[in-house]
């Protein structure tokens, strides 16, 4: 018969960011520990609030199941010496706890099958318990030690309850028994609770006033906000991560509304989002569903069905005031001067003790932004671009040296300083009230973007620019250092960094020739001259980010695959906006009927022309000396006529295919070392023209064949 299993441990007030993860571990240490020991078990619930952490397992069994033990031991040979058992043949049967008489043979070695009876359920729930801690453990950092017991926890452990059925289980830890009382809500049900059976724990706390669910508790916490937010006529700004935080933090949800003075309006929105939702953990509203019109209302969560609401609401009011009235105060100060004023102030920051001031850094900026501005716009051709310079690249790149030498100014303001989160956003609104072009603005306020996966890049050129310029700084920089990344520490957000320069290349359609504007970017480093092996190994660096962000995306139903990006990979191109495009072109290819014969085709040759160290030779066809070797030259002569106006790479791959059948036939009816060194060499000469062609849009020979 099968029953069910309740563990809880009741705590003090958990930290918010430790209640699920140490949930989790409880109920994922428990069910394995379980499981490996053999027990047949059903579903497992987890649960958790500020109060407690609980799992409960359904339909778990009552005992292992025999325990059978395969014992393999010494050779027979070293086993008996002048017929009598040897020492390491005793050792072996105490360790099988029988006479030697009752060993067997298996394989030339002594042999035993151990059988024991399984053990109950209830004997193996302490040992799981134990080493499920020690897994939790490992989840915090620093624990606390409580009263005169040398025991650890995250928070003082003030209750144990467990039951397998209806039956306790005594568990011992922290100076605690473990019997069947647990506890509601701390106000509305101060009682102990008796439980009755373990299949009733999440029923009984929910009379007692509290929501055991995690999932159940967080639904219910959005349902309320959002029904109170539609009473207040607006929407709420719900983000995950807050909407997590405050699950963590209640056992009884109740959504209670707010206001703040019209006057805190003039703030900018984010500056009263941060101030409410990061300090407070409260909810703003809007009046939109795009949630772009700030209201005066906001939404808390309390932990308690309050008799006098009123008081809450003025509670929460009277906390919010101050904070608002302090960001207010200091964005009229940070307006009293522009942003201009501000930039002055930048050579007395440091940004790294090696790399000098930010004020340094925003010279370097400028620097590369012009660069780049400067590439952009005077190349004549590119992939996906035909045509000169036009006037709309003239004005992105006086934007953006414009922007440039701005985009670091808000971090000496007193808001940036009190929300370090909002630089750049609040060097937008200053450039905005400064009277700079609303391009300036934006690329100012938008120059940090992408900020982490997900997150869009800057939406104008000018704040392309910017961003690019930034960001390959801080990479050549913290490289020239000699303070790369390990494989667990990036202090310096250099992947972030990395994808960000890939990102707004690809997203942004810039075919930016990345190893040029890296080794400029080291050029322009106080940290020494340009250094081709720092630079070698800072665009291998950023090239194995776009390997992990192409490599497994999904694409037409295919994720792409390791040897499709090899493939491009081999040409050593340095557009990061090329190579992506040529890699989208191969991997639609790899699905055409032909790609895995034109690959293992292009590898033979490969073969070929390695083996015979041929050097550069042209083809000659009145050397040939069979029809394959004039069908291929004719083939291959007719697929350059057609790539040569065709500039897409997909359609260029398309059309190797027919090199397929006459390749096919070369190598099936020509010797390509022929006697004849005439014939020979025109035949490598063939093999070398044809291997160019499965080189243009990437190396073929990369592929499977």
């Amino acid at each position: 018969m099968t029953q069910p299993l309740l563990l809880e441990l009741g705590c003090e007030d958990l930290p918010a960011r430790f209640v699920v993860p140490l949930s989790n571990a409880l109920c994922r240490g428990v069910a394995e520990g379980l499981a490996r020991r053999g027990i047949a078990m059903g579903a497992t619930h987890a649960y958790a609030t500020p109060r407690r952490l609980a799992v409960v397992i359904d339909d778990l069994g009552q005992a292992q199941p025999d325990q059978v033990a395969d014992l393999t031991g010494p050779a027979v040979t070293a086993a008996l010496k002048d017929g009598q058992p040897t020492p390491a043949a005793l050792g072996f049967a105490r360790k099988c706890g029988v006479e030697f008489a009752a060993l067997g043979q298996k394989d030339g070695k002594l042999h035993f099958v151990k059988r024991s009876p399984g053990r109950p359920t209830r004997e193996l729930i302490a040992e799981v318990f134990e080493e499920t801690l020690k897994q939790m453990d490992e989840l915090v950092p620093k624990r606390m030690r409580w009263g005169a017991g040398s025991e650890t926890f995250v928070r003082p452990v003030e209750w144990l309850c467990c039951l397998f059925g209806d039956d306790v289980v005594p568990l011992q830890r922290f100076g605690l028994t473990a019997g069947r009382i647990t506890y509601g809500h701390r106000f509305h049900a101060p009682d102990p609770l008796t439980l009755t059976h373990a299949a009733a724990y999440a029923d009984a706390l929910r009379t007692a006033h509290v929501w055991a669910d995690v999932a159940l508790r967080k639904a219910e916490i959005r349902s309320q906000i959002e029904a109170l937010a539609r009473r207040l006529g607006g929407h709420a700004r719900i983000t995950e991560d807050l909407l997590d935080e405050v699950t963590a933090l209640v056992e009884l949800p109740v959504a209670i509304a707010g206001r703040f003075e019209e006057r805190f309006l003039e703030l900018p929105p984010e500056v009263i989002v941060a101030t409410v939702e990061t300090n407070q953990r409260y909810f703003t509203v809007f009046s939109d569903a795009a949630l772009s019109q700030l209201t005066q209302h906001f939404i808390t969560v309390s932990n308690i069905e309050s008799r006098d609401v009123a008081q809450v609401i003025a509670g929460n009011e009277r906390v919010v005031r101050p904070r608002l009235t302090d960001a207010l105060f200091f964005w009229q100060q940070d307006l009293k001067q522009p942003l201009e004023a501000y930039a002055a102030r930048l050579d007395a920051i440091t940004f790294q003790k090696d790399l000098g001031s930010i004020g340094a850094k925003i010279g370097r900026i400028a620097a590369m932004t012009h660069a780049i501005a400067g590439f952009e716009s005077s190349r004549d051709t590119a992939p996906g671009r035909m045509g000169s310079a036009s006037r709309d690249d003239q004005r992105a790149e006086e934007w953006a040296a414009r922007a440039a030498r701005l985009c670091k100014a808000d971090l000496v303001t007193k808001v940036v300083y009190e929300f370090p989160e909002l630089q750049g956003l609040m060097g937008g609104y200053y450039a905005v009230r400064a009277k700079e072009h609303p391009e300036v603005a934006l690329a100012i306020r938008e120059h940090y973007l992408p900020t982490q996966q997900g997150t869009p890049i800057p939406s104008t050129r000018a704040g392309q620019y910017v961003a690019l310029a930034d960001k390959l700084d801080t990479l050549a920089g913290i490289f020239a250092i000699g303070q790369k990344p390990s494989a667990s520490k990036d202090p310096y957000a250099l992947r972030r960094a990395a994808l960000g320069v890939l990102r707004i290349c690809i997203e942004g359609g810039l075919s930016l020739d990345l190893r040029q504007q890296l080794a400029e970017a080291v050029d322009l480093q106080p940290a020494g001259k340009r250094d081709a092996a720092i630079v070698g190994e800072l665009f291998e660096f950023v090239m194995e980010r776009l390997r992990a962000w192409l490599v497994g995306q999904v694409v037409d139903g295919r994720p792409i695959a390791t040897e499709t990006f090899e493939a491009v990979r081999a040409l050593d191109l340095t557009q990061p906006l090329d190579v992506q495009r040529r890699v989208l072109a191969v991997h639609a290819f790899v699905a055409h009927e032909a790609a895995p014969n034109l690959a293992a085709a292009n590898k033979r040759a490969r073969n070929i022309l390695r083996q015979a160290d041929a050097g550069p030779a042209t083809i000659d066809p009145t050397r040939f000396a069979h029809d394959a070797e004039s069908a291929l030259a004719g083939a291959m002569e007719a697929l350059a006529t057609r790539n040569a106006s065709t500039p897409d790479y997909a359609a260029r791959l398309v059309n190797l295919a027919s090199l397929r059948a006459p390749i096919d036939a070369f190598f099936d009816g020509v010797m390509v070392n022929a006697d004849d060194a005439d014939v020979r060499r025109n035949r490598l000469a063939l093999l070398q023209r044809f291997d160019a062609m499965c080189r243009d849009v990437a190396d073929l020979s990369c592929l499977p064949g």
